[in-house]
């Protein structure tokens, strides 16, 4: 399999590309990381709301527990603080709903913050890149067929994918040329397509 073009002009945008997109895809990768962290941080305010919950309902159920142990008045001494203890329960259950909740949109929002620059980019430049590690495969092993074989091959190639101004100066008509079998234009039109490819002539 072969990644890079031969030829500098085809190779230097070739890797400037891979590169871009390497950088751009790190980049959303730290920044979807650093939301998170921010996001999370927030979630800070829901732990100390269910520890000061769990600590009203823990002491509130402790005086309670001890105001039942006063003669005659401890059940109405124990009733409001148990109340106050059921309120700092739900308290604390709060702030531990609020963290989770924090905690999940914090992860949500990481991943639409990552995801949909890195998918655009994906979608960008690595259809473009596969198309010609596919391409330059093809032709590579049409190099390596035998006599004009791998000529003919690569020149149907150029018939189909080379600019027609371009095929025009090789021979007024290609598509004839190249069924005639011309060996001169059928080489020609074999240029053009590695040409086209950023590739140097290769034979096995």
């Amino acid at each position: 399999m072969k990644l890079y073009a031969d030829r500098p002009a085809r190779f230097a945008p070739q890797v400037l590309a891979d590169v871009l997109a390497v950088l751009w895809i790190a980049l959303w990768i730290r920044a979807a990381f650093a939301l998170h962290d921010t996001v999370a941080a927030a979630g800070a305010s829901g732990t100390t709301l269910a520890d000061a919950g769990d600590a009203v309902d823990r002491h509130m159920g402790d005086a309670a527990e001890a105001a039942r142990q006063v003669p005659l008045a401890g059940d109405g001494l124990a009733s409001p603080l148990t109340a106050v203890g059921e309120a700092g329960a739900s308290l604390g259950e709060a702030g531990r709903s609020l963290q989770e909740s924090i905690a999940t949109s914090a992860v949500l929002l990481a991943l639409l913050t990552a995801c949909l620059p890195i998918v655009v980019a994906l979608g960008t430049w690595l259809p473009a890149r596969l198309r010609w590690i596919r391409q330059a495969g093809t032709a590579r092993s049409a190099g390596a067929l035998h006599g004009r074989a791998g000529d003919r091959v690569l020149a149907l190639r150029a018939l189909a994918s080379v600019r027609p101004s371009r095929l025009a100066a090789v021979h007024e008509d290609p598509v004839e040329a190249w069924r005639t079998d011309d060996a001169e234009a059928v080489r020609a039109l074999a240029a053009l397509e590695l040409r086209r490819l950023g590739l140097r002539p290769w034979r096995a």
